[in-house]
């Protein structure tokens, strides 16, 4: 039998919520049992990747390897009410590299399809890109704050869930379109209390996956002029990868930078740059995306996000 990455486990709310589902259960060689955050409609990607990549992490015979990357892709939706299995195949172990495929199933469909590769601690040539200039995030206003001002149902849901504080610069998409539409843009982030001294690196990796998927598709929507309360918007993350460069504390600020490359066929193409406050480049991430509003060929959804009825404008209750 194979045994879950141990996650050091908090009493805090709601980051407590957070560890304890990445607390997989060991059900066979290589095979694991997942639960889910508590969510009004369907699973959160981020989640899927983060238990996918421990679960990885979790058939690895060198305790020294860490994740340096991941390349997923998100094939239909979850149900946050039922758990689900998650599946790995062991590619390779090397002599400086492991690799492993992963899936998980959900009532007999597989959602999600992953493949990671991990490796130790190797002397080499260094170079990284430099660091944006930015707002300290004690100096902007954390979402939080405005999840908890927010008239709507899943805003004030999410002030009282949500494990990580996100602060942008300038303007959030969370109440409406950036009045200067850009394909860039910048926030810091780090969960709500900091994660307790014994989690691996592995699961410091594994939760900066969790979060970053919350902004990837942002930079696109900035510069479309949409927001998460646009009418009948369909927002859906397609096919993510990621890159780890170096060890990361996500109990301290990140600083990310978000661009959108390409917005085509209702598909987007973003990327973002992790930085640490040092201005350290401790991570980067591609996602492809879906976005829809409403046209002549697409009704729109009630379904997604902050997400408004269409029709009436007014929120449409139970969304996710």
């Amino acid at each position: 039998m194979t045994a879950p990455v141990d996650i050091p486990l908090l009493t805090a709310e709601p980051v407590a919520s957070v560890l304890r589902i990445l607390q997989l259960e060991e059900a066979g060689d290589d095979l694991f049992h997942a639960h889910c955050l508590p969510q009004v409609r369907r699973v959160y990607g981020g989640q899927v990747i983060a238990q996918a990549a421990l679960a990885a992490c979790a058939t690895l015979e060198d305790p020294e390897r860490m994740m340096h990357s991941l390349h997923a892709y998100f094939l239909r939706g979850g149900d946050p009410a039922a758990t689900f299995e998650i599946s790995v195949e062991r590619l390779r172990d090397g002599r400086s590299f492991s690799s492993r495929a992963v899936s998980a199933v959900q009532d007999g469909r597989e959602i999600l399809t992953m493949t990671a590769s991990f490796q130790g601690a190797e002397d080499g040539l260094v170079f990284e890109t430099d660091a944006p200039t930015a707002p300290a995030p004690e100096e902007l206003t954390s979402a939080l704050e405005i999840f908890r001002m927010m008239e709507h149902p899943v805003g004030r849901f999410l002030g009282k869930t949500a494990a990580f504080d996100l602060r942008h610069v300038g303007a959030s998409l969370y109440t409406g379109a950036d009045p200067a539409p850009s394909p860039v843009q910048h926030l810091w982030m780090r969960p709500r209390v900091p994660l307790p001294k014994g989690a691996s690196q592995n699961v410091h990796r594994a939760l900066l996956a969790y979060v970053i998927d919350q902004v990837m598709l942002e930079p696109a929507m900035r510069v479309l002029g949409l927001s998460w309360m646009t009418p009948g918007l369909s927002a859906a993350s397609l096919d993510h990868a990621m890159w780890f460069h170096r060890d990361v504390d996500v109990s301290q600020w990140l600083l990310v930078e978000g661009t959108c490359h390409n917005v085509n066929s209702a598909r987007t193409l973003t990327r973002a740059r992790v930085f640490t406050r040092s201005g350290e480049l401790v991570a980067e991430a591609e996602q492809q995306g879906m976005v829809r509003v409403p046209d002549e060929h697409h009704q729109g959804s009630q379904r997604w996000g902050f997400g408004v009825d269409p029709v009436t404008g007014r929120p449409a209750l139970g969304t996710a």
